[in-house]
């Protein structure tokens, strides 16, 4: 999957790296509801574990929260909790609300014990990704809460107001997944903007093949309205490459960097930096 290899690929290269994080990690999953504590939405945690990384995840323009099961469950199958708000659905969201619920959902995942009290959040460990809008409403979010350590998007939308100025405040490592047949957010309008605005480590891949659409699993109605539909490839790619992104940078296990310095089959490094960006 990684650049070119001379006979059997060495234990810790990309390659096997890569292998290891698109399978399902060792964790048996449980799936809750943040309904029960007043924020409509989904949460996904691993059976048990103790001062885990947790992530609020924003959905894209008028998708539910369970569009994304499948990159939740891979997730939380590698011990990192997820929380995903179901509000501003709507066909005119606030931006700035949503950004205020992901927020709220990670002070849930930090302050309250999940499961049978057997689950408990560092929040030192906590992070911020999205899809589309949800993730130009991650950016918002991040560049005003200290807490985020880390933020993920795929096919990230500019949102109101806007996520490129934002990002010059998120001074936490960055990852941002573009398509290459994303016609509703095409690069390098959206995600090449916030990437090169970033104010931390930020790196840009773009996933050539994928669709706007493409890291949701299942039908939806809005297939009819919005470019592109469910990608097998593409979920992969996002599973994997968000799954060593949040573990190298909230669980602080660098056995996984490899994969966040190499290119990557279907998903090259199209822009990168490693020093915070020189602010005027």
């Amino acid at each position: 999957m990684f650049g070119k290899s001379a006979g059997k690929a060495k234990p810790g290269r990309p390659k096997d790296l890569f292998g290891e994080l698109s399978r399902p990690g060792p964790h048996r999953v449980l799936r809750g509801d943040l309904a029960l504590v007043g924020l409509p939405g989904v949460v996904f945690t691993p059976e048990s574990g103790l001062g885990l990384p947790a992530v609020a995840f924003g959905h894209g323009w008028m998708q539910s929260a369970t569009r994304y099961t499948a990159l939740f469950r891979h997730l939380a199958s590698w011990g990192i909790v997820v929380a995903a708000p179901g509000t501003q659905r709507g066909p005119l969201p606030s931006h700035r609300l949503y950004a205020h619920d992901l927020r709220t959902a990670l002070d849930v995942c930090a302050g309250v014990r999940l499961g049978d009290g057997a689950i408990s959040v560092d929040d030192y460990k906590l992070g911020l990704a999205g899809h589309s809008t949800g993730g130009g409403s991650a950016v918002l979010a991040a560049a005003d809460d200290p807490r985020v350590r880390a933020v993920a998007t795929v096919s990230v939308a500019e949102v109101r107001p806007a996520a490129s100025e934002a990002a010059a405040r998120c001074r936490m490592p960055g990852l941002h997944l573009a398509g290459g047949r994303d016609l509703i957010a095409p690069p390098p309008a959206h995600a090449e903007v916030i990437a090169q605005a970033w104010g931390g480590p930020v790196s840009l891949r773009t996933l050539p093949r994928a669709t706007h659409l493409g890291v949701t699993d299942g039908r939806h109605w809005t297939e009819l309205l919005l470019h592109g539909k469910a990608e097998h490839t593409t979920l992969r790619l996002t599973k994997t490459l968000f799954t060593a992104f949040f573990l190298v940078n909230l669980a602080h296990n660098e056995k996984y960097r490899p994969l966040l310095t190499h290119d990557a089959k279907g998903a090259p490094i199209s822009y990168q930096h490693e020093q915070p960006a020189l602010t005027g």
